[in-house]
């Protein structure tokens, strides 16, 4: 590959991930400080990425695929996506707010595949190179909660200015997206069934009792999972850490140097070993945030959020490698959709609507939560998906 050409693809997976990174993290913070949101609208408004993810498919498999090229797409949705985040930025209350964002994140999820396409054009080797170009989208999420903890953002109030930077970002990849290596359809004047998009095609592997857990297992750790994206951010500010979105890219950190550890792992280990340490590590991060503090307890905080490369690359990229090892080659592209749709979309959707419920029934008084009994509750479900998959799972290679 041309260094340029390396250039390009890395700055724009770094603003790709920037863009997504600069405002998710913070949002809870925002809507409930700001805003005056409740613990059911915030979930609400996390709930908007699986809407995304549901919808996404469509749009990458009736659109991308079909009819434009990669490169132009992602610049169109992303030129769209400025004006969307400079409008958010700006909005009332709630009741503006949520619909931008809803339309934002249906335009912004596809761009995650839109991204890896354009990529995967122009690599001859992408088992060995297209690593080393998706690490900078992470370092992307790294450097954007780097900055709203430098500019103090979080205790001066000034969280709107998170939504400006996001705009800012996604205009300038916008007008990039254009310049990028052409990405032309793949699919062009071939015909494209819904099943086909949805990755239906792989529902036979449900067949197998093995992987039939296992997907069972994929949706509901995604529960617990939704708590910390929509409610740990305002956790580590409502008890008073400095800096939490800074304190927070930590998981981000932790996500690399174990992504590069799990090759080694998974030959020792085999897949159940793996995920049921990303399931164990799920139930031991709510545990050290239930009962840890801003005094005495810090370390516990910290040790939660560097449990988020364990937590995530065990069992999500455990679980993608194990569906592809699974699905054989007929099914690859199917399967991948099928179980992202699942955790992503179904899963994910529910575990936002139960987080907001969870976090409104302990309300002690405005802007005060009891946070332990918060977190136990995703605590003891991801300690329930845990027992489960240990006891009924049987690993098997092959369909």
């Amino acid at each position: 590959m041309k260094l340029s050409i390396r250039v390009q693809l890395s700055t724009m997976m770094f603003l790709n991930f920037f863009i997504w990174g600069a405002w998710f993290v913070t949002m809870g913070t925002y809507l409930g400080t700001t805003l005056g949101a409740s613990g059911t609208q915030i979930g609400v408004a996390y709930g908007t990425q699986s809407w995304g993810a549901i919808i996404a498919p469509f749009i990458i498999g009736l659109i991308a695929d079909r009819f434009f090229a990669a490169q132009k797409i992602l610049g169109i949705l992303h030129l769209i996506g400025a004006a969307l985040m400079w409008y958010i930025a700006s909005a009332p209350g709630f009741t503006e707010f949520f619909p931008a964002l809803l339309v934002y994140m249906i335009l912004y999820m596809p761009t995650l595949a839109l991204v890896n396409s354009i990529s995967f054009k122009q690599m001859k080797h992408p088992e060995s190179e297209f690593p080393s170009i998706r690490v900078l989208g992470t370092i992307g999420w790294i450097v954007a909660g780097l900055i709203i903890g430098w500019m103090a953002w979080e205790e001066s109030g000034s969280l709107a200015l998170t939504f400006k930077m996001t705009a800012i970002a996604s205009a300038a990849l916008g007008i990039m997206s254009f310049t990028l290596p052409n990405t032309p359809p793949p699919k062009a004047g071939e015909k494209t069934s819904i099943s086909d998009i949805l990755g239906l095609d792989a529902l036979g592997m449900l067949k197998s009792p093995s992987y039939l857990i296992f997907f069972i297992a994929s949706v509901a750790i995604c529960i617990p999972l939704a708590f910390y994206y929509s409610f740990a951010n305002p956790f580590l500010n409502e008890i008073g850490v400095t800096a939490a979105a800074s304190k927070q890219s930590l998981g981000q950190v932790s996500e690399v140097l174990f992504m590069l550890l799990m090759p080694v792992l998974f030959v020792r280990w085999g897949v159940k070993k793996m995920l049921l340490v990303g399931m164990g590590a799920w139930v031991l991060r709510y545990i050290l945030f239930a009962y840890g503090d801003n005094d005495a307890g810090y370390w516990m905080l910290i040790t939660g959020i560097l449990l988020h490369g364990i937590c995530y690359d065990f069992f999500f990229v455990t679980g993608q490698i194990y569906t592809d090892n699974f699905a054989g080659e007929k099914f690859k592209s199917a399967a991948q959709g099928l179980i992202t749709l699942a955790t992503y979309g179904v899963g994910m959707l529910i575990g936002y609507s139960i987080s907001g419920l969870v976090a409104d029934a302990n309300l002690i008084s405005e802007n005060m939560h009891d946070w332990t009994r918060i977190w136990l509750v995703p605590a003891a479900i991801a300690g329930g998906v845990l027992l489960v998959f240990a006891v009924m799972f049987k690993e098997k290679k092959a369909a």
